[in-house]
C-alpha cells in the first residue's frame, strides 16, 4: 500500500486525529471513502471503454511478456533455434528409402537441404568498385 507499513500507518492516523480533531475526522474519512469509490468507478469505466474501442484481445493481453526487463538474448536465440528445428519437414519416409538403397536416402537428404546461398562476386586487386548514383 504505497510503501507504507503498519507502524507508519498508525503514526499517520494518530497525527490525523491530532490535527483534524475527533469532530472533523469522520467527515474527512467519509470524503476519502467517496473519493476512493469514485476513483475505482472511473478506472472500471476506462477499462470498459478501452475494451469496447480496442477489443478484448488487447485488454486481456499479458503485458508482462512485453516487459523489456524480460529480454534475454540467449533465451530468444535458443527459442528461435528450437522453433527452426520444428519447422523442418519431417522425414517420415526416410526409413523405407534407406532400406531401398543409398541413392534413395541421398535423394531424401538433398530434398531437405536449403538452396545454396547466392555467390558473391569479388573485385580483382586494383579494380575500382562500381559507382551507384541512386545509392548516394
Amino acid at each position: 500500500m504505497l510503501g507504507i507499513n503498519g507502524t507508519e500507518l498508525i503514526i499517520l492516523a494518530v497525527i490525523a486525529v491530532i490535527i483534524l480533531g475527533p469532530e472533523r475526522l469522520p467527515d474527512y474519512a467519509a470524503q476519502l471513502a467517496r473519493f476512493v469509490k469514485q476513483l475505482r468507478s472511473m478506472a472500471a469505466g476506462a477499462k470498459e471503454q478501452l475494451r469496447e474501442e480496442v477489443g478484448d484481445e488487447i485488454v486481456d493481453m499479458d503485458w508482462r511478456k512485453l516487459d523489456p526487463r524480460q529480454y534475454d538474448p540467449r533465451r530468444i536465440i535458443k527459442e528461435a533455434l528450437l522453433d527452426e528445428e520444428d519447422d523442418l519437414p519431417q522425414r517420415a519416409g526416410a526409413a523405407p528409402a534407406v532400406a531401398a538403397g543409398a541413392a534413395a536416402g541421398t535423394a531424401v537428404k538433398a530434398a531437405a537441404r536449403p538452396a545454396p546461398a547466392k555467390t558473391v562476386e569479388r573485385l580483382q586487386p586494383g579494380e575500382t568498385a562500381p559507382y551507384d548514383i541512386e545509392a548516394t
